[in-house]
């Protein structure tokens, strides 16, 4: 039976404005709870409108709660702008447990496993990666030079699109004379085929070169926190060893980075080389062994293969980039319910991005498990706000540009469609960062809203896969953990289904139900974990890496 599509959308009972779900033009007339509404201005679709005369001041509620206040009178069937409205949200302390929920039904994937890696300290890899990676900026160019030499030469090289046929095309119809009108005319459609790399080590997924301008001249804190992000790395699921290069002199120091590492895995037993050019000498010497090793390293770790495990072993990370006026309706509540599933099943889920929990941290800490854990979200809260505002920007300067043009017009709509990702499920613990944060249930880690920094983050606490929404479009991955990016609307999916792997404007559209949405991409999961199928980010070789300095970054 064909879905009823929609023109408009009440989010939540208690909200005094509705969503527009397409396109609709001034005058354009509705009825709605017995109140017959006239538009005043054309409303885009994603931006919404009042259902009653307001007065200056008054609360504009989405979600729910609480997103801002109207900056003038406005009549009934009015568009929000960024003129007429600005961010508002409610205080937060701590309260009463809120603990009760209703779990999804799972029947679907009672039982299913997926085939990944198997580590000594019982976690399971989505894939097998050996990591090269500098302790400190100073190693960077050393780190690339690895790179260079190793690569290609392993089969690991992505074969992605140069463009220089591109330039000789251009170059040769220049030189007949072309006009410039003739070349914007030019039709490149004739794509190269990408070439299939022949792996060395077939059970090795990949060698990951990681650079970062870290580890000194910034603040102790700084680069004890980088030690701390690296070491999630190293002791990481799906990763099978790593070769580190360090200076020698730097505040990140080897000995802080093994004393992290052992704190994540006490009984850590991965192949680990560890180089300091200041003591090796010539970068020759350093450059021979870092290479021996890493080949000794990747023999010993093509001797593992993929094995059945539950998918109570998946760890996955809930993530939001390029937001629009969908996401919150379409894309993060698939992943909520998806969230609340893999909790039932006993999984693990990391919601972050602190900055975009702006106007629901009393819900959020009112789900967490314990008075503690919701004092120390609360905190965390507290005190990095208050950091944001000393420096002149706090949260309520979150949304971006292309953010504000597609709907999300202040901080608390943003975060109050951004924590629909999270689900329902009660809180399972507050991580601050870099910290471990894979223990059954939801966690929350505090991040930076910054989407490079936050995936970044949450692969080092644990996530062996990502699930990515995106209402813009977002080019972006990791160079370890599958980064699965999901479409809010049709529109972007299809423009950009080259980088995107889901597209969830099918709930938009009337064509799926959020729950039919979250089983599609939990069997998309499966398939990426068990290494049936590769994410559009690994296909690309979208490795993107930003360790966070724990200044601002909103």
């Amino acid at each position: 039976m064909e879905k009823e599509k929609l023109e408009f959308l009440q989010i939540h009972p208690k909200d005094n404005v509705l969503v527009a779900l397409r396109d609709l033009p001034v005058g354009y007339s509705l009825k709605f709870q017995g109140k017959d509404i006239v538009l005043k201005r054309r409303v885009a679709a994603k931006h919404k409108f009042t259902i009653d005369a307001l007065e200056k001041d008054d609360e504009i509620y989405m979600y729910g709660v609480l997103v801002g206040k109207v900056n003038e009178p406005l009549e009934m069937g009015e568009l929000l702008d960024v003129n007429n409205l600005r961010h508002a949200a409610d205080d937060f302390k701590l309260g009463n447990r809120k603990l009760e929920w209703t779990k999804p039904d799972v029947s679907a994937f009672q039982g299913r496993t997926f085939r990944g890696f198997h580590r000594s300290n019982g976690t399971v890899g989505t894939a097998n990666y050996w990591l090269v990676i500098p302790l400190v900026f100073c190693e960077n160019r050393n780190v690339l030079t690895l790179k260079s030499a190793l690569e290609e030469k392993l089969g690991y090289q992505v074969e992605s699109k140069d463009y220089s046929d591109e330039v000789d095309e251009l170059i040769t119809r220049y030189k007949g004379g072309a006009s410039i009108n003739d070349l914007l005319a030019v039709d490149f459609s004739a794509a190269r085929a990408n070439k299939e790399s022949k792996r060395l080590f077939p059970n090795v997924d990949g060698v990951k070169f990681l650079n970062h301008d870290m580890g000194c001249g910034g603040t102790r804190m700084d680069s004890d926190a980088l030690c701390g992000l690296l070491a999630g790395y190293i002791t990481h699921p799906n990763v099978a060893g790593a070769t580190v290069l360090s200076l020698g002199c730097q505040h990140a120091q080897a000995s802080i980075l093994k004393a992290e590492i052992a704190k994540r895995d006490p009984d850590f037993n991965k192949p680990l080389f560890v180089f300091e050019q200041q003591f090796e000498g010539t970068e020759q010497e350093l450059m021979q062994k870092a290479i021996k090793s890493t080949f000794t390293g990747l023999m010993e770790a093509n001797k593992q293969e993929r094995e059945e495990a539950g998918l109570d072993k998946l760890c996955i990370g809930l993530e939001c980039g390029g937001s629009d006026g969908f996401s919150g309706i379409s894309a993060n509540p698939a992943l909520g319910f998806l969230s609340d599933m893999m909790v039932t099943m006993g999984g693990s889920v990391i919601l972050s991005e602190f900055p975009e929990l702006c106007g629901v941290e009393q819900e959020l800490s009112d789900r967490c498990i314990d008075e503690a854990t919701a004092e120390k979200f609360i905190h965390l809260m507290r005190t990095y706000n208050a950091k944001a505002e000393a420096d002149g920007s706090g949260f309520y300067m979150n949304p971006s540009p292309g953010n504000i043009r597609d709907g999300l017009i202040t901080d608390a709509i943003k975060s109050a469609g951004a924590a629909k990702k999270g689900g329902t499920s009660p809180v399972a613990a507050v991580i601050d960062y870099p910290e471990l944060a894979n223990g059954p249930g939801l966690n929350l880690l505090c991040t930076p809203g910054n989407d490079v920094e936050s995936t970044t983050a949450e692969v080092a606490a644990g996530a062996n896969i990502v699930l990515f929404t995106t209402g813009l479009g977002t080019p972006t991955g990791n160079p370890i953990a599958p980064v699965i990016k999901i479409a809010s609307n049709s529109k972007v999916y299809n423009k950009m289904n080259d980088a995107i792997d889901l597209n969830c404007g099918t709930v938009i559209d009337g064509e799926e139900t959020i729950e039919e949405a979250a089983h599609k991409i939990l069997e998309y999961v499966i398939s990426v974990a068990s290494g049936d199928r590769i994410a559009k980010a690994v296909q690309l070789g979208q490795d993107d890496f930003i360790p966070w300095r724990r200044g601002v970054s909103l």
